[in-house]
C-alpha cells in the first residue's frame, strides 16, 4: 500500500473540486457507493482500497493523471512507479518499452460493446448476475 498512503485525502480532495458525489465517482469506477466512502475513510481500519481497473477507470474518466492520486514522491525512487510485469532496465530502449506497453493495454482494454455489457452486469440484481454465469456456463 505504498503508493496509496494519502490515496482517500486525495480522492476526497479531487471529488469535492469537481463537485462529484460519491455515487458520480462509483458510477465512474462501476462500483458501489460503499466502496467509495470506504476508500476516503480517514480511519485506516475502516479504509479500502480501489482495484486497478476502478483507479484507472476513475482516471480516464476524469482526466485525472494517475499521479496525482498515488504516493509517488519518495526520496530517490525518481516517481518511478513499480508495475508487476513491467520491468525496464537502463539499457532498454523507452520506445520499445512504450510499445509493448500499448499492444498490452490494447490487448485487454475493453471494446464499446464489452463496456456496455459489463456496466449492465454490474448494475443488475445479483440473482440476474448469477443466471447469467449459469447461462455462460461458469
Amino acid at each position: 500500500m505504498r503508493y496509496l498512503q494519502t490515496f482517500n485525502r486525495r480522492l476526497r480532495q479531487m471529488r469535492e473540486a469537481g463537485r462529484l458525489s460519491c455515487q458520480d465517482v462509483a458510477e465512474i469506477c462501476g462500483v458501489e457507493e460503499a466502496q467509495v466512502i470506504s476508500w476516503e475513510a480517514s480511519d485506516a481500519r475502516q479504509r479500502a482500497y480501489p482495484d486497478l481497473s476502478a483507479l484507472l477507470d476513475f482516471c480516464i474518466k476524469t482526466d485525472t493523471p494517475l499521479e496525482d492520486l498515488l504516493d509517488l514522491t519518495k526520496p530517490g525512487d525518481g516517481g518511478q512507479l513499480e508495475l508487476p510485469g513491467l520491468v525496464f532496465s537502463n539499457s532498454d530502449d523507452l520506445s520499445v518499452a512504450l510499445k509493448e506497453l500499448e499492444q498490452e493495454i490494447e490487448r485487454v482494454q475493453l471494446s464499446e460493446e464489452e463496456s456496455e455489457l459489463l456496466r449492465r452486469f454490474r448494475k443488475t440484481t445479483a440473482e440476474n448476475r448469477r443466471m447469467i454465469l449459469q447461462i455462460l456456463g461458469t
